[in-house]
């Protein structure tokens, strides 16, 4: 293709690639019953169209920043990977089925709730990694509150509120690293500004679930289903507390610094380990596990829907749909699309507050268009950090709405890769724990309120911003 002169990019350009994915995921997965896969890989056609003919781009330029933004989500797809082979070798080794095992032994509806907040937060705090969270101890606690005859989509709300509290606030998390680093803000200025956002939502939080917990707690338990799963897991897995090692060991590995994809390997060979030590799988058992998944065959169904899981096959589905949304969010971002959205929007931010909220409406886009929690913290951050400069106010408040509105609503996104992880992890549709994940849905909320209200939104010195002006 010869290269034409460039043209800057318009919200009229950028409606044409916007539309056409709404449109066409709406038709396949909601009147055609299919995949978001293709919608999402068209629509980066569609886009790549717009910049070619419309805009004078070379399709080398476009494949270029494909490959950018793709590699910004490699290591999210290499713990995929990861991920995947710990399921599997957990349930395998017993380590799963022992959570479930002693959750159900010592945990009462009127409590599990609110417990399961604070266990995924200290885990997630502790590695930084609300996928390893989610895919270590959270779906013990989908089983152990199904056993306890609760809403499915309400624990995973539960697990999901508590998982990313932990993401969002520990220094050992990527996107705690990364918003800091795109507002211009330092790490540890930026956990202590998110606490005023944070806190607050996860106070709530707490009320709610414990309010909700007093519910279950007047009902009675179904004890036979209960009992029938307790049987069932002692008859098809030798458990034991030693089992609590494994989890142990890998949140020890990460809060020493170890690189999270190492760490995770780790977790992987204890469980190898531990399924040929505890419960007596051959090599070839375990090799199955790793690739394929573990299949349960106890005769119990509720058991057999919630083991059978796990294997790196089990994410070459996500894979896939990610690697198309980079493709979409590459050619969005390279194009100047993004960026032309994010001037319409500006027009109407006049004030702190607009400003506020507005950032807050191009990063949960960012989120809806992309797919990706890394591209809602990037390119806003981008975007908005003169602007926050040129209006007085100190990056810290930049960076903190970036993970207010980036980190938290990428797992409430079907078809964000975070939204993708959770589900399939967890074996909850997205939208089913949508309505339950409350920090998630409140922590923006408090966010816009403190832009209209001035509360927290620290200005620049006076030295700096002048220097700015």
């Amino acid at each position: 293709m010869v290269a034409k002169m460039k043209k800057k990019a318009t919200l009229g350009h950028a409606i044409i690639p916007m539309g056409f994915i709404i449109t066409a995921l709406v038709l396949t997965m909601k009147v055609w019953g299919g995949d978001p896969h293709l919608p999402i890989l068209f629509s980066a056609v569609v886009a790549s169209l717009v910049a070619v003919f419309g805009l004078g781009f070379t399709w080398k330029e476009l494949e270029d920043g494909i490959i950018e933004t793709i590699k910004m989500s490699m290591q999210a797809l290499l713990i995929l990977m990861i991920i995947g082979m710990i399921i599997g070798t957990w349930i395998l080794g017993g380590i799963v089925p022992t959570m479930i095992y002693y959750g159900l032994k010592l945990l009462s509806p009127s409590i599990f709730l609110v417990a399961t907040l604070l266990l995924c937060s200290v885990v997630s705090l502790a590695t930084g990694s609300s996928w390893t969270t989610a895919g270590t101890v959270g779906i013990a606690l989908v089983g152990v509150g199904i056993g306890l005859g609760m809403n499915p989509g309400l624990v995973a709300g539960a697990i999901v509120s508590g998982a990313y509290f932990g993401d969002k606030m520990s220094p050992l998390s990527d996107t705690t690293n990364l918003a800091p680093a795109m507002a211009g803000s330092t790490l540890f200025d930026h956990i202590r500004h998110m606490m005023f956002t944070t806190g607050p939502s996860y106070i709530i939080c707490i009320i709610i679930y414990g309010l909700i917990g007093m519910r279950f707690a007047g009902s009675e338990l179904d004890t036979a289903a209960i009992n029938e799963i307790l049987v069932g897991l002692e008859a098809n897995f030798n458990l034991s507390i030693l089992l609590f090692v494994a989890p142990a060991l890998v949140i020890m590995m990460v809060v020493m610094k170890m690189p999270a994809v190492p760490g995770l390997m780790g977790g992987t060979i204890l469980g190898a380990l531990f399924a040929y030590l505890f419960q007596g799988a051959d090599i070839s058992s375990i090799i199955e596990a790793m690739h394929y998944g573990y299949s349960s065959e106890t005769g119990i169904t509720v058991i057999d829907d919630l083991l059978s899981r796990g294997g790196l096959d089990s994410m070459m589905w996500t894979l896939s749909l990610i690697l198309c949304a980079m493709s979409f969010g590459g050619v969005m971002e390279k194009s100047g699309m993004l960026e032309a959205i994010a001037r319409s929007i500006l027009k109407f931010a006049h004030g702190t507050g607009s400003l506020v909220l507005a950032t807050i409406i191009t990063i949960i886009a960012m989120n809806l268009m992309a797919g990706d929690q890394y591209l809602s913290i990037v390119i806003p951050g981008r975007m908005y950090k003169k602007i926050y400069e040129e209006r007085g106010l100190h990056p810290k408040n930049l960076s903190r709405i970036l993970e207010d509105a980036g980190t938290l609503t990428s797992p409430l996104v079907p078809w964000n890769s975070c939204g993708l992880f959770m589900s399939g992890t967890l074996g909850v549709a997205t939208l089913a724990y949508l309505p339950y994940a409350y920090l998630n849905l409140i922590n923006p909320l408090i966010s816009i309120f403190y832009g209209f209200t001035g509360i927290t939104m620290e200005k620049l010195p006076e030295t700096e911003a002048s220097v700015v002006a």
